[in-house]
């Protein structure tokens, strides 16, 4: 569901023209000339020199997103998430999807996340909405993204994720999965 709903979302998003908020943060070294590679660099040097000049423009958008995330994960009790999305309300995919995006879940904390929550009552289709918000708009993926694109677009793929995840949250919610 994911996948599709991004390529359609790609697909708008190039025909409404976003493409000119993405920002200039690359990093070339060039040739005397200034048009080319310096040819007698190594690749990995030159690799590196690029992946070095990514990095350091995204660095504190990516260090204050990860210091907020981690706070707001330490400080959300697993109790009021589960009493405001729980199986049994009315809102609780669009709240799970919602408190997803400051809680940071990754590949190594998405199992032991979603059990806990599963165990304690959580919604299938709310836990499914609060993983994709967290594994897609979490604050340390927006910051970094804030150092890439210009404010419209960030705004613009939060929406779309948000969008996808309560849609994907309902599907897994009617359906039983």
């Amino acid at each position: 569901m994911t996948f599709m709903a991004s390529i359609g979302m790609g697909v708008l998003l190039a025909r409404l023209g976003l493409e000119s908020d993405v920002k200039e943060v690359a990093y070339r070294s060039k040739g005397e000339d200034g048009c080319c590679w310096v040819s007698l660099l190594p690749v990995w040097r030159r690799a590196w020199s690029e992946a070095w000049g990514f990095f350091v423009p995204v660095l504190p958008y990516l260090l204050v997103g990860t210091a907020i995330g981690a706070l707001v994960y330490g400080f959300i009790p697993t109790e009021w998430v589960v009493s405001v999305a729980g199986a049994d309300q009315p809102l609780a995919i669009p709240m799970a999807a919602t408190v997803g995006v400051p809680i940071y879940v990754n590949a190594e904390t998405f199992f032991p996340i979603t059990s806990a929550l599963l165990e304690k009552g959580m919604g299938l289709g709310a836990v499914v909405a609060l993983v994709i918000t967290g594994m897609g708009v979490s604050i340390p993926e927006v910051s970094m993204l804030a150092g890439l694109l210009r404010v419209r677009l960030v705004a613009v793929l939060v929406a779309s994720v948000l969008v996808v995840a309560i849609g994907s949250g309902m599907i897994f919610d009617h359906v039983g999965v």
